[in-house]
């Protein structure tokens, strides 16, 4: 049966992991954006830089493997639209830190509660991917609950935020911060649409 299984039947990849790997890097980088906001230090921001390059190599490595496998868990349209947004999270969160690095923010404790709903979202998706492989499909469906009411809490957050930078004189600190924000709403429409996938993913395996 070995011989069989390694010369003759087509190669499995664990697909669950390798997108539970992926999703827990975004998590993490959301959870440095949160850390520094809550520390008040700007500097820590670097690490994500670190992060996001590993993300960017487990994703190329995800890729390569989905076009090389012939067996899946799921269609490979799902898995490539999952292993896709989830890259875009990553890059999403390595804007804001790029962003608040060129406009010099001292500080991002003004985006703390944004932060706070983003990092929810963020755990949210991890732990619905997390049980894909047992087909818990009320978790699942938790899960995705979750990403999408925090997904519109977050808009609430974000346009009273701009609403009160409206209301400033200063046309730079308009500019700067209402940037930042439209990118922390980028970031959580990336993991909106990440929980799309994941139930689409859930429905296929019923």
């Amino acid at each position: 049966m070995g011989f069989i299984t390694r010369f003759l039947l087509p190669r499995e990849i664990d697909f669950n992991a390798a997108l539970l790997s992926q999703a827990r890097f975004c998590k993490s980088m959301v959870a440095d954006l949160y850390k520094a906001c809550v520390d008040n230090d700007i500097e820590s921001l670097d690490s994500i830089i670190t992060t996001a390059q590993r993300e960017r190599t487990l994703k190329e490595q995800n890729m390569t493997q989905l076009l090389d496998v012939f067996i899946t868990p799921y269609d490979k349209e799902s898995i490539y639209r999952m292993i896709t947004q989830l890259d875009w999270i990553s890059l999403s969160v390595k804007h804001f830190q790029l962003e608040a690095q060129v406009y010099e923010l001292h500080s991002l404790s003004e985006y703390e509660p944004i932060l706070a709903v983003l990092l929810e979202m963020a755990t949210a998706l991890e732990m619905g991917i997390s049980a894909l492989p047992d087909k818990r499909l009320a978790s699942i469906e938790s899960s995705t609950r979750t990403v999408l009411d925090q997904y519109d809490h977050l808009i609430d957050l974000c346009a009273k935020a701009t609403a009160q930078l409206i209301a400033q004189d200063d046309i730079r600190h308009i500019i700067r911060h209402k940037d930042m924000l439209l990118q922390l709403k980028d970031i959580a429409k990336h993991i909106h649409v990440a929980a799309n996938t994941l139930e689409d993913m859930a429905i296929k395996v019923i």
